[in-house]
């Protein structure tokens, strides 16, 4: 039991309450646990991974894993973190979005031992008067206790009167499902917390809240997203995917280790032991990468990926006797543009975006298309610019 909860524990937050975990894993009996994924967004990055992967661990210690694909309250708009009131999505774009969604998450889960399930299932047979019962148990002041909806009011922003529902039907699901264990980001706390009261007033034993952190980008500072250009796509070609993956610094090799590798904790023990003892991180790092890839596309493919990586940066695609060059970057690190300047690539930063605008600079073989992308500390990476420029560099 205790291996169980060490797993169960590992790259997660926070537990409420612990103690409550510990009990039903000693009664041996399969938990029911439950988390739910609104289908905003179609295209999906591994961050977005890292709730599914806790989801297997339970899994494959014999509980039942309840994927909830919140299309009811998709249709309301989850306001955490908004500081304006977010658009709900029409039926057409939820059915869209929860297709990628189901798509995608058999290639992790076991779909035998998975139940798939819709809160429009239940939420959508609630009567107005059911609704407004469910309005009556929770106070207005104490849903100005969340955090971006006391944000908003003492900012003058307005705040709908259906967002006060989400956190309600979210919690409502848990009592629907009857949950034991409930997963969720750290920026889903008072919804979670939800859950845990409306179980206790009908009547139910409140679920355990197990949060999952953020999972950062690339840059190592960001959470990850599309948007800021540090994301990681599941269904990006395998190629590029192994690429970006080799390009993140050694200290944060280790957090995406904890948050997306399916590996033993004693296996995860012994490559730190390793590294701590002079091995190369690189070859954890190629390990890593070859799993994450061969999960979304095949084994053949994580291989071929790799072959084409050492292809490139071993056998002709970059000279071998590269500079190498070491620069500090401070706590923040450092972005594309500067680095590149600093390794004494280009004369200039506006030179280094003008070339980054043109397609000349690559960072481990891939284009580099953002201007934004940040080095921090610890990472290592291989740049070009133009034909005949190379630099190794690592931020120290």
């Amino acid at each position: 039991m205790l291996e169980h909860l060490k797993l169960l524990r590992r790259g997660a937050e926070e537990v409420l309450v612990l103690s409550e975990l510990e009990e039903r894993l000693k009664a041996g009996v399969p938990l029911r646990v439950k988390a739910g994924f609104d289908p905003t967004a179609p295209d999906l990055h591994i961050g977005h991974t890292v709730l599914i992967n806790k989801l297997r661990q339970f899994q494959e210690l014999g509980h039942q894993v309840l994927f909830l694909i919140g299309d009811f309250t998709g249709m309301i708009g989850d306001p955490t973190g908004k500081n304006t009131t977010r658009p709900p999505l029409t039926p057409e774009e939820i059915r869209e979005n929860a297709k990628t969604y189901t798509d995608q998450v058999f290639k992790i889960l076991d779909g035998d031992r998975t139940e798939v399930v819709f809160n429009s299932t239940w939420m959508g047979k609630l009567s107005a008067a059911d609704m407004i019962k469910l309005a009556s148990t929770h106070t207005v002041a104490r849903m100005l206790e969340r955090d971006d909806f006391a944000k908003r009011y003492q900012g003058n922003q307005p705040i709908a009167i259906h967002e006060f529902l989400y956190p309600l039907v979210q919690g409502y699901d848990s009592v629907a499902l009857r949950a034991d264990v409930e997963l969720g980001g750290t920026d889903q706390k008072f919804n979670l917390l939800m859950g845990r009261e409306l179980q206790k007033h009908f009547g139910q034993k409140p679920q355990v809240i197990l949060t999952m952190p953020l999972l950062e980008g690339l840059d190592g500072v960001n959470k990850m997203s599309k948007s800021l250009g540090n994301y990681v796509g599941i269904t990006e070609p395998p190629p590029q995917m192994f690429g970006k993956l080799m390009s993140i610094s050694d200290d944060l090799m280790w957090r995406y280790i904890d948050l997306l590798s399916f590996a033993s904790n004693p296996t995860i023990e012994s490559w730190k032991a390793q590294v701590a003892s002079g091995a190369n991180p690189r070859d954890i790092k190629v390990a890593f990468a070859q799993e994450i890839v061969e999960r979304f596309h095949g084994r053949a493919a994580a291989e071929s990926a790799l072959a084409d990586f050492e292809a490139r940066f071993r056998h002709g695609g970059i000279p071998d006797d590269i500079p190498e060059v070491r620069l500090s970057g401070g706590a923040d690190g450092l972005l594309i543009p500067q680095v590149l300047k600093q390794a004494g690539l280009v004369t200039s930063t506006s030179e280094a975006m003008r070339m980054i605008e043109q397609g000349g600079v690559k960072l481990n073989g891939e284009k580099v298309a953002d201007r934004g992308l940040k080095l921090t500390a610890g990472a290592e990476a291989v740049l070009q610019v133009g034909k005949r420029k190379f630099a190794r560099v690592r931020i120290g």
